[in-house]
């Protein structure tokens, strides 16, 4: 049966599996994110580089979705999609965007916002070669976030790009590649007893350096 109200509310748990001080954070907020991605991966958390993405369309509406984090560098954080997709709408009329990392297993959430920019082609078209034969057939059947009659149109569209690439390489669509989230701020959670989480925070300067704060829970 479904949960009732009072059953729903009631659903809780303290955190008590570690803090978080400032004097354990990496000055560079990149560095302390791999850190934290790591210890999820040796954790065995089922898709770790899992994230939320949020994103507004120009009207000001905020949709999310969960989208999976493929690389992270000094330039920020990297996902791959297809460019006519609603995100990609988003994305093209207001590039401000916001990424969430939850690993309840760890008590652990990373939140990041910042700006959103593609990725030059080549990258796109490097990683694309790396992804399942299936994968990369997917991304030229899929007219992602748009309306579709039923499955077997999906289906059929797979087959025939299936057909069309046989054996020989596929190549990266002109419709699908990269963005990178350049991060503005990135805020690490760690959960405590009583809900007196730890919030620490990065804030880019000017300078292109970071200054940290910490947050009230």
């Amino acid at each position: 049966m479904p949960l009732s109200a009072a059953e729903l509310a009631a659903l809780r748990r303290d955190y008590s599996m570690g803090a978080l001080r400032r004097a354990d954070l990496d000055p560079d907020p990149i560095e302390q994110f791999r850190h934290w991605l790591h210890a999820a991966v040796t954790s065995g958390i089922i898709e770790p580089n899992a994230m939320t993405l949020a994103t507004a369309s120009a009207d000001g509406i905020p949709v999310s979705r969960t989208v999976l984090l493929k690389a992270c560098d000094h330039r920020g954080f990297m996902f791959f999609t297809n460019y006519e997709s609603a995100k990609a709408s988003h994305l093209a009329a207001n590039p401000h965007a916001a990424l969430t990392f939850c690993w309840p297993a760890l008590q652990r959430q990373v939140n990041v916002t910042g700006t959103v920019d593609k990725v030059p082609i080549e990258e796109s078209e490097a990683y694309f070669h790396t992804r399942p034969l299936g994968s990369q057939l997917g991304a030229w059947a899929s007219r992602q976030s748009h309306r579709i009659e039923d499955r077997a149109a999906l289906e059929k569209a797979f087959e025939e790009a299936h057909a069309r690439f046989d054996g020989s390489q596929i190549p990266l669509p002109p419709h699908w590649g990269g963005y990178c989230l350049n991060p503005e701020t990135i805020e690490f959670w760690q959960g405590q007893r009583s809900r007196l989480h730890d919030r620490l925070r990065y804030v880019r300067t000017e300078g292109g350096g970071w200054t940290i704060e910490r947050l009230s829970p």
